[in-house]
């Protein structure tokens, strides 16, 4: 384990070359204060499993006009990685609900699967699934897949990245686990990291497009417990009272070894994947490095003039299942 101070002065633990589940963590990390990381009395919550097909990437106002100038991404602040994080959506909400049901319940009748109420949202609560941002007032998403091809045509001459088991990163609330992917040629370099397998025991692994997460801290704030109800075959929630829990989150990363180069994307798709955030409860960067919404749409009207569509809002995750609930039923009416 090393202990290091990030360039914005926040206190990191590192365990190198391991993704470490909470139970191995807490092993590692004896000794440790921690009063969060410790806790023993969290309420019962999900053990989802997420297959997320899309990255995000957030940023300040200076952030943006770099990304702008470059036509891309790169380190602006001279390293060699490229960080993105994964972005969990609503039919990603919906198909782990569905697998977590499935799994734990396989010999469920048509009546019983329609009597299920959705769940999962109420617990997807950390700053890993909010549509508010720590960085600053601007998120970039793409498809995965559009990623990882513009990085192997750009990095590794048309090869397959190389993705590995970076690291775990401990913080005071939040639990990181970084990917590592580079190219081929950089075999030498990384050796040392393990790579990515497709271990269906671990927290991070990758398959058919998608990264699978497997988080064991979704709630940061506990205010619901899940009450398994076997002889219905169902999942419910009840709500715990007026004093919830806190706990650590858990989130993955994924750093792009680029080497002070830039990944190149059109200015086109830049912008049509560009949306506004508004800031998080607790933000890393300072408060005056967020816009207001009049005021990043101003920036970004200057920055592409020829795009006549307003700049959106990035739309709060709970929000957009409640219209995913509402259109499952009205199917289920028809």
């Amino acid at each position: 384990m090393k202990r290091l101070f990030n360039r914005r002065g926040y206190e990191e633990r590192v365990f190198e070359s391991l993704h470490l589940k909470l139970k191995d963590l807490k092993e590692k990390a004896k000794g440790l204060k921690s009063k969060y990381l410790f806790k023993e009395n969290i309420p019962a919550c999900p053990r989802p499993e997420f297959h997320v097909s899309h990255l995000k990437h957030d940023t300040d106002r200076v952030g943006l006009r770099g990304i702008w100038r470059d036509d891309g991404f790169r380190n602006p602040h001279g390293g060699s990685l490229l960080w993105w994080s994964l972005a969990v959506g609503p039919d990603d909400i919906t198909s782990a609900e569905r697998r977590l049901l499935e799994t734990t319940y396989p010999d469920r009748t048509e009546e019983q699967v329609q009597m299920q109420q959705s769940f999962l949202g109420k617990f997807a609560t950390s700053p890993a699934f909010s549509e508010r941002s720590r960085l600053g007032s601007y998120r970039f998403t793409f498809p995965l897949e559009e990623v990882l091809e513009a990085y192997s045509q750009q990095f590794c001459s048309d090869a397959q990245p190389v993705m590995r088991v970076y690291e775990t990163i401990l913080y005071k609330q939040e639990v990181e686990y970084v990917v590592l992917v580079h190219s081929p040629a950089n075999q030498e370099q990384f050796s040392d990291r393990p790579l990515l397998t497709d271990d269906p025991n671990s927290v991070c692994s990758y398959r058919d497009g998608c990264f699978i997460w497997r988080p064991e801290a979704m709630c940061k704030t506990h205010r619901c417990e899940l009450v398994l109800n076997p002889d219905e075959q169902q999942m419910e929630v009840r709500d715990v009272g007026p004093y919830p829990e806190y706990y650590v989150w858990d989130n993955v990363a994924v750093a792009l070894h680029v080497d002070r180069e830039v990944l190149n994307f059109d200015s086109a798709r830049l912008r049509q994947n560009l949306r506004y955030c508004d800031k998080a409860e607790a933000p890393i960067v300072k408060s005056w490095e967020f816009e207001t919404f009049p005021q990043a749409a101003e920036s970004v009207r200057k920055l592409w003039p020829d795009v006549s569509s307003p700049l959106e809002r990035a739309e709060p995750l709970n929000e957009c299942l409640s219209s995913v609930e509402h259109e499952d039923v009205q199917k289920l009416q028809q």
